[in-house]
């Protein structure tokens, strides 16, 4: 499991910009939106992935107790999922341009939908309340990569945290996005995977700074149930 480790410069930089190592530990429960990038078969089964993030496999049981935590203080939960198609080809060329063509044909055969790739991880806890959506980019806050956003803001949710793989890519484009889109971006250190310790802890690191919050999974639950007893 990649767990956040940041130095004490990082800290003392946090501080001295922020005055508080946490400045969204005042989680509301009822605008707090769990928001799960990609962990699709695409990025962790090897038999039909094309983007294999073994560590992905590991951070489902945290994914799917944050889920149960944000259900229970009132959250809402949302299932991204990447998803290739023929627009992708026009409108983002130059993604097929820095691709091989047998990577860029391996893609698109995981990640069109209805493929196997393309599904949930069967074992995260998806429910009938909860929302699956499909993004066309990195990003799932791109203005017209999803319509993440408008869903968000449509049930008055203001912060996310963000979960999934791989950390740095499209996990990472989408809290910087979400951050510049004025949400309140929390990146949940062990319930993000990415292909190596240096490439998560970057992104980490670049969040915790400048774009947002970073917590683990047990501080996440526990702030959510604290909030839950004091509303009680």
């Amino acid at each position: 499991m990649q767990k956040a480790n940041f130095p004490p410069s990082i800290v003392a930089r946090v501080l001295a910009r922020r005055g508080t190592d946490h400045i969204f530990a005042d989680l509301n429960p009822a605008r707090t939106a769990l928001v799960v990038i990609d962990l699709q078969l695409a990025f962790m089964d090897e038999a039909v992935g094309h983007a294999v993030c073994p560590a992905a496999r590991e951070i489902v049981p945290n994914v799917n107790r944050l889920a149960a935590s944000v259900r229970a203080s009132g959250g809402g939960v949302f299932w991204i999922k990447n998803t290739s198609d023929a627009r992708c080809e026009t409108e983002w060329s130059v993604m097929q341009d820095i691709s091989t063509p047998a990577m860029r044909a391996k893609r698109a055969a995981a990640m069109t939908e209805g493929t196997p790739g393309h599904g949930l991880w069967p074992t995260l806890d998806v429910r009938p309340e909860d929302e699956v959506l499909k993004k066309y980019r990195f990003s799932a806050f791109l203005p017209g990569a999803s319509d993440l956003p408008e869903r968000l803001r449509a049930r008055g949710f203001d912060t996310v945290l963000i979960t999934g793989t791989v950390t740095n890519v499209c996990c990472e484009s989408s809290a910087r996005d979400a951050m510049m889109s004025n949400f309140r971006v929390v990146m949940v250190s062990d319930a993000n995977a990415a292909n190596s310790p240096e490439e998560h802890q970057a992104t980490l690191v670049s969040i915790y700074t400048t774009f947002g919050d970073v917590m683990d999974t047990d501080m996440v639950v526990g702030l959510l149930a604290g909030a839950r007893q004091v509303a009680a």
